[in-house]
């Protein structure tokens, strides 16, 4: 079983920032496209910002400018960095890996995160 840690969630005042994190297995690791994904109360999961093996990153229209994502390849981690966070951005927010050309289908179905909860006060 592929295993997602996360951590960095919490309780912020609007304006303020946080920083997520997301350590996974070596081995997906470094197959994957690594992803951060939310969902708020009554909503659909959305994915917030993607970032594949050779660190091509990709973000959602509503959080371009504002959040970024990075990876440590060391540390077999990613991590989302969030700035001007405003109430609109309370959500879960779960790490994503996945492979889709593995020969493994969980690999390609990918794993989830645990979640990790972050509320923007105003």
């Amino acid at each position: 079983q592929v295993q997602l840690v996360e951590s960095g969630g919490g309780l912020v005042q609007a304006g303020g920032s946080l920083r997520l994190s997301c350590e996974a297995s070596r081995r997906i690791f470094s197959i994957s496209t690594m992803g951060w994904y939310r969902q708020a109360p009554g909503n659909q999961r959305e994915a917030v910002a993607t970032i594949t093996s050779s660190s091509t990153m990709n973000y959602a229209d509503s959080v371009k400018g504002q959040f970024t994502i990075s990876r440590d390849n060391a540390k077999n981690t990613i991590y989302l960095q969030m700035n001007s966070l405003k109430p609109e951005d309370t959500a879960v927010y779960y790490c994503r890996a996945r492979a889709p050309f593995s020969f493994s289908s969980n690999d390609r179905r990918g794993y989830w995160g645990q979640g990790t909860q972050v509320t923007v006060s105003s």
